[in-house]
């Protein structure tokens, strides 16, 4: 009986057994099936991707020339210390931050910033550790090849400016896409990664697009620790565009040499062709040296350098041409003149506007440096007269100075293909919170105002736009960096998946000048007027050249308010020359160095020296430019 009841139980128990197993089978192929069947194709290409890599090779950026052809940025190969970020996932790399820093001369708080960095990206990249790897640091890798297999020594393009500090602020310099610019929708766009390099000012960031250039890669197939067996496939970068600039680098470097042997080395000098806009020159001082954060950013000393650029009250990295503000001095009537004119204050028949030596507005009075009686406006021009433009300036009301405010956009950026270009402050600007401040506008401000104090402060290359007019019948136009970008042929063969199109040479797309109104008699009366400043015994006098005539305004710009003494005057000049068909305009700052006359002036008179020994020998002979 137990026999026949085991029997029985034997059965159920084997058909149990069986069903299980069926179930336990049926599940299993339907795994199979939907593992090697639905979803075969993605993990084979997941397999495949686990055994080749793309390493990207980057593109050379192109180069940057004066306009007559001298280098004035490269990139040059160079041997860097890359992070390779799969091998790492399988290790804690902060073990080795000590061995990194020590061996590689690498700054520990960088490795830290590195490495945080290169673990958001995805899949098998690479990060730069240290560029310009010296035989050192490569034998250091070399040699612990198998300890750390992340490292890797590649040759890339590195940027390179051989003038370090000379037209760093026109320039600029390049550097790694930061993480809040990452997060830009036009930057996602354009497939920005961590780690890409863009330019960071000047024009490598004004022209980024262009002189970028489009990345390669290689094809490789990579062992378990992430190191290259072999190479499957090569597709070769294009490089960026070379960019012709319109400076002349002789003229440059006679602008940064003035500004340093200046007797505070802080200002700015540029110079312009005022028949098209062509920035010729540009210098800022102090400056700073590109290369550091391209080369020595990795470094300690370099950091320390980087972080002394940022923190000196000296601000080296500012762009004082295009973001210094300034109280203009004198050289604001040469504008202002002009306004008066177009606005009917004063005409070329009738001129003449009393001086009395200074001017009394309620109970203050506020002097002119001389007694002029009562001149006309070239006389005033030619001898800086501050008593005619007080009561010239209260004839035209603050409602025509701001009318000629606008006129010479003022109360706008030039245009300049530069970025961070800052806005004057005018009289414009300033208007509505003063009178919400002392409840109305007050003649006082109107008579500071005229003389380019208080409540005026403009950017030098604002000033140089605005007066370069004058000398060529009244076209302003946009000042600019670009003058060609050559054409580059195409990459790869049309049809081809890597294939990267040609692209063609172009210029500054300048637009038309904007036309400042004069008749030929106001010119004439402007010409004339700054012609004398330096040819007929005004304020500007000191540096005449003979053959060679320079129409001028000097400046002299308090820093506090009129009479109340402070810290020393800003020196200014702006000009053009030769005075009646000029051929280049000039603009000199000297921050803190007291007469325009006698600081600024002569600094723009080398400008002209250098100008004329290239372009004009035989003035330096005595011969003359005869008048229009």
């Amino acid at each position: 009986m137990k026999l026949n009841d085991q029997a029985q139980n034997l059965g159920i128990r084997v058909g149990t057994i069986q069903v299980i197993a069926f179930v336990l089978l049926a599940i299993l192929g339907v795994r199979l099936y939907y593992l090697q069947v639905v979803k075969g194709e993605y993990y084979s290409d997941k397999a495949e991707n686990q055994r080749i890599r793309m390493i990207p090779i980057p593109a050379p950026r192109g180069a940057i020339f004066d306009r007559n052809g001298k280098l004035l940025v490269d990139s040059r190969p160079t041997y860097n210390v890359t992070l390779s970020n799969e091998p790492i996932k399988k290790i804690d790399v902060t073990d080795r931050l000590e061995d990194y820093s020590r061996g590689l001369n690498v700054d520990r708080q960088y490795l830290i910033e590195r490495i945080n960095l290169i673990k958001k990206q995805p899949g098998f990249e690479t990060m730069v550790l240290k560029e310009n790897a010296s035989i050192q640091d490569i034998s250091w890798v070399e040699a612990h090849a198998l300890e750390y297999s992340e490292l890797r020594v590649e040759l890339q393009p590195q940027r390179f400016y051989p003038l370090g500090k000379t037209l760093a602020h026109v320039l600029g310099y390049v550097g790694e896409i930061s993480p809040k610019q990452l997060e830009k929708p036009e930057v996602i766009e354009k497939g920005f990664r961590p780690g890409d390099i863009i330019g960071k000012g000047g024009l490598e960031q004004q022209y980024d697009e262009h002189l970028r250039g489009k990345p390669g890669y290689r094809k490789v197939i990579v062992d378990s620790r992430g190191r290259v067996q072999s190479e499957i496939e090569t597709v070769e970068p294009q490089a960026g565009q070379d960019l012709v600039s319109t400076i002349d680098l002789d003229l440059q470097l006679t602008a940064e040499e003035q500004l340093e042997n200046s007797t505070t080395k802080r200002g700015t000098i540029m110079a312009i062709d005022p028949n098209n806009g062509e920035v010729l020159a540009m210098a800022s001082a102090p400056s700073f040296d590109p290369n550091a954060f391209v080369t020595r950013i990795a470094t300690p000393e370099g950091r320390r350098e980087i972080a002394n650029y940022y923190t000196n009250e000296e601000r080296p990295l500012l762009n004082r041409a295009i973001q210094g503000r300034y109280h203009p001095g004198s050289t604001w009537k040469i504008p202002e003149s002009i306004g008066a004119l177009q606005q009917g204050a004063i005409t070329v028949a009738h001129s003449n506007v009393a001086c009395g030596g200074g001017i009394t507005i309620g109970n203050k009075f506020t002097r002119c440096m001389g007694s002029h009686g009562s001149p006309p406006l070239s006389y005033a021009i030619t001898k800086s007269c501050d008593g005619y433009y007080y009561r010239l300036a209260l004839k035209m009301k603050i409602e025509g100075l701001i009318e000629m405010i606008e006129t010479f956009d003022f109360d706008k950026r030039s245009g300049i293909d530069l970025p961070n270009e800052k806005i004057s402050q005018t009289p414009k600007s300033w208007m509505p919170s003063v009178v919400k401040r002392e409840g109305k506008w007050s003649d006082i401000r109107t008579v500071y105002a005229s003389i380019g104090q208080d409540t005026v402060v403009v950017t030098p290359i604002s000033m140089l736009r605005a007066v370069a007019p004058v000398g060529v019948a009244g076209r302003m136009f946009v000042p600019h960096l670009l003058k060609e970008f050559k054409a580059i042929g195409a990459v790869g063969e049309e049809g081809d998946p890597n294939y990267v199109p040609a692209k063609p040479s172009f210029g500054f797309d300048r637009p038309e000048p904007k036309i400042i109104e004069m008749t030929p008699e106001q010119n004439k009366i402007m010409l004339d007027g700054m012609w004398g400043v330096v040819n007929g015994g005004g304020t500007g006098a000191g540096i005449k050249i003979n053959g060679f005539d320079i129409a001028g305004k000097t400046g002299t710009a308090q820093n506090s308010s009129l009479n109340s003494g402070g810290a020393q005057d800003h020196s200014w000049f702006v000009s053009f020359a030769p005075a009646y068909k000029p051929e280049i305009a000039v603009i000199g700052l000297i921050e803190n160095s007291g007469f325009g006359g006698r600081h600024a002036a002569p600094a723009v008179k080398a400008v002209y020296e250098t100008y004329l020994a290239k372009h004009h020998p035989n003035l330096l002979n005595g011969q003359q430019i005869a008048k229009k």
